[in-house]
Parts: structure tokens; sequence; C-alpha cells
């Protein structure tokens, strides 16, 4: 039966660096907050549990996901009281691994081939640690003569530090598993220090003492050792997180155009043989079919696109484009918005709550709000519908085939038939039958006022 593995996420710090008042594990990396990244890769890495350790109050457990669970640490300080918070979760466990969630981009990779050198060594803890990078901040491993790890020293300050041990090269990274026993033995006996504080790492010496095997997965990947304390920090993760999301997808089909002018949330999804341009946006949940041209310079939110869409130059926000729907240049599609297959939504129009079936075009220059727009209909330049009067909004239906001249009004709640037409500039208040044209222009309407502009100048303030 294979073992059960929980993961431990250290989410407690406040980040005081980050000058915010958002806890730091919850501050997002490409769409998503860093702590996201770990309980994910700890997942995917074949955790069965994933337990984060949260403070009271500090709005972490609120935020978790649902595939992960708080253990709140309200007794001790320091890195040996904040695993002690999961005691429950770790008796009930075989195997933990430490992750700390402020190191967002320790891959399921590296984590696997943490457990598997784990397994190899039969250890009761094995190290993630590095020989090619030098966090400074991290401690020195020092190797016994049979490969294992002796101990760790801590090199912050080199004073009274030997020289052999300030010319060892391998670095502790911070990353642990341990054999759940092992770890709450060895932790029970780790006294609390003068400042208060139980430190995770003065197990190694206690496990060592018992004669229990400690071992060191080594890694060369240097955002394993990369972890966040200060804005740029952040800013520097995110752009490693955007790297390995666009070529992620790259190698999956896509063509990014000009990728580092992009932005792609994490939980983005785009099918193959989909070109992406320049200063696209990609954000939330939104997924994207194949063979779609996305960009330039379009944003799109938590929206859903199928396959062979084309999309210039345009916003899009909680809202769906069936296949083969072309769309924009500077459209503005707002939430509910839906349009349908072979549609067409074009330049400086606004499309809100409303459905455009299939095949029926919104050229140009239009507002469609609460409104159902038929397939095959082909609405003119400029043509409107008033959804709003008096606090209330009301509904538009447009039929199949209908035509609208430009400058069209419509005055919700109206109905206009199916293959119906209206003359241009007309303001239509009241339901036109199917193939009907409604006409609300009378030829006497139009009035000149002779001499106006010269009124207006002899009115004009003189300097």
């Amino acid at each position: 039966m294979p073992a059960q593995l929980t993961a431990l996420v250290m989410a407690a710090g406040q980040g005081t660096r980050m000058h915010s008042r958002l806890p730091k594990v919850l501050h997002p990396v490409c769409g998503v907050p860093m702590v996201q990244w770990v309980i994910d890769a700890a997942r995917e890495a074949g955790a069965d549990r994933v337990v984060c350790i949260t403070r009271p109050d500090s709005g972490v457990e609120e935020a978790l996901p649902p595939e992960a669970e708080a253990a709140e640490q309200t007794d001790g300080e320091g890195t040996g009281s904040a695993i002690l918070a999961a005691r429950q979760a770790i008796e009930q466990s075989d195997r933990v691994l430490i992750l700390s969630g402020d190191v967002p981009l320790t891959s399921p990779d590296i984590i696997k081939g943490l457990i598997d050198e784990h397994e190899r060594e039969q250890a009761a803890t094995t190290l993630l640690t590095t020989d090619s990078l030098d966090p400074t901040s991290m401690g020195r491993i020092v190797r016994a003569s049979d490969g294992t790890v002796e101990r760790i020293v801590e090199t912050k300050s080199t004073e009274g530090v030997p020289d052999d041990v300030l010319k060892l090269k391998e670095w502790n990274i911070g990353t642990y598993l341990f054999e759940a026993a092992d770890l709450l033995e060895a932790l029970d006996e780790v006294p609390v220090e003068d400042n208060g504080e139980r430190y995770l790492t003065s197990v190694f010496p206690i496990l060592r003492a018992k004669g229990r095997k400690i071992a060191a997965h080594i890694t060369d990947d240097p955002l394993a050792a990369k972890g966040v304390n200060n804005r740029a920090d952040l800013m520097e993760i995110t752009r490693h997180a955007q790297q390995r999301i666009v070529r992620r997808l790259a190698l999956n089909g896509v063509t990014f155009r000009a990728p580092d002018s992009v932005a792609v949330d994490k939980g983005v999804t785009i099918g193959a043989d989909t070109t992406i341009a320049a200063g696209v946006t990609l954000r939330g949940d939104t997924s994207i079919g194949e063979g779609c041209d996305v960009g330039p310079q379009t944003t799109i939110t938590n929206s859903e696109l199928g396959d062979g869409v084309t999309i210039p130059h345009s916003f899009l926000i909680d809202c769906k484009v069936a296949d083969n729907a072309k769309i924009g240049p500077f459209a503005y599609l707002r939430p509910e918005a839906d349009v349908r297959a072979n549609a067409k939504v074009g330049t400086f129009v606004e499309i809100k709550k409303s459905t455009i079936h299939e095949g029926a075009k919104v050229p140009h220059l239009s507002y469609i709000g609460d409104a159902d727009i038929g397939s095959g209909a082909n609405l003119g330049a400029g043509t409107i519908t008033a959804n709003y009067h008096r606090g209330r909004k009301t509904r538009t239906t447009i039929g199949e085939g209908v035509h609208t001249g430009v400058h069209t009004s419509l005055v919700a709640p109206v109905n206009v038939g199916d293959a119906a037409y209206t003359g241009a500039g007309s303001v239509i208040t009241d339901d036109v039958p199917d193939g009907a044209l409604a006409v609300s222009r009378p030829r006497d309407s139009q009035k000149n006022i002779e001499g106006y502009a010269e009124r207006i100048s002899d009115e004009e303030p003189k300097s």
C-alpha cells in the first residue's frame, strides 16, 4: 500500500517587507495567490493531503482553495512550532513533505525527485539542496564520509565559522521530506531557544544521534531556492512564472508572436494552432479554443472562446464567443455577452447581457444591452438598444434576418419581427411585425435655423 503523503505548507508569515495589508502568501503570481502554486505543485507531485500552517485571523485560511486545509499556529514561534501546529495531520500520515508558501516555483518534478531520493536512500528525512547556486541566507550542508548529511551550518554570519565549512558549496534550500513518526519524535525533543523560537532544523542532529539516516537531493533549478520577501522579489518570480506558462502553452501548440509582451494567468487554457499577438492579457479562468487569432492589444478575463475566433484590439470580460466569430477591432464584450457561431461584433461595438445569434452582424458603433439578436440579422452603424429607463432595465428582441438602418434606436421593451427593416435614424418604440419596414422620421421634422453660427459668434465674449 502506498505511503500516505501529507504536504505541510508554511503559510504563517505576514511579510512586513511587502508593505501591504495582504498576507504575503496571498499576493498573486500570474493570477493566483503564490501559495496556490505551492499547493498545486504538491498535489501534482503526489501529495494525498495538503495542510497550510496559518496564523489566526490572518485571512489566509479563508483564501485557501478547496483542495487544501488549514492548521492554525496558536502556540510558540519558529518553524518547529509551526510544524507542530499540524500534529494531528502528521500523526495521520506516513510521510510529511514540508514546503514554503513563499517559494512558489518549486516544480512538481523537483518534488518528485526528492521523493524518489528519499525512497532510494530509505532515509528518515531527505533535504532539498543545491550545489550550483548561492542562496546566502541558507545553511551550508556538511556531509559525512558515507555521503549522508551530518549537519547544517548557518552562515548568515561567518564569524566563528571554520574555513573548511565556508568552502563548502552545498546549501540547504528549506524543502524537506520526513518519515512522519521520526519527525514528531525529534520535534518533541527540540528545545525552545532563548528567543522563544523552536527551529525545525534542530531535528537533524537529534535524528542523527538516534542513528536515523539523513539524505539530500541536489537540484540546480534556481527557482527552487527563490523565495519572495518583498515586491521586487514578487516581480521577479512573476516574470519566471510567466515564462513557465508561455513555454508550457507553446509546447502544446500555441504561437506567441511577442512572448515577452503578454500576460497569461495560470488558469488560462489555449488550444493548438492559436496565435497570441503582442500586448495580449489573458486573465482568470479564460479558455481559448483551437485556431484562434487573438490580439494584438486584447484583454480577455474569465471568458470562453471557441475555435477559429478572430479578436484584435478588444476587451472581453465574463462572456462567451463561439466558433468562427469575429470580434473587433475595438469591441467591448461585457458580462453575459453571448456571441454565437459565425457572428460578427465589429468596430467600437459594446455588448452587455445580450445574445448575438448565429451569423448575426453588429458591425459598427453600436451599443447592444439586454437584447437578443436573431440569426442572420444585420444592424446598421450606430444602432443602439435603449434598455434603461427610470431605474428599470428591459429587453429588446430582434428577429432573424432583420436589417436596421443606421442610427436606429430601439427603446425597450420592444420586439422587431423576423426579416423586418427599420429606416435610418428611426426611434422604434412599438413592436415591428415580421417583414415590415418601421420608420419614425417624419419628412417635415427637420428645421433649419438660418444665421445661427453668426448669432453665436456675436454672443461670444470679446477678449
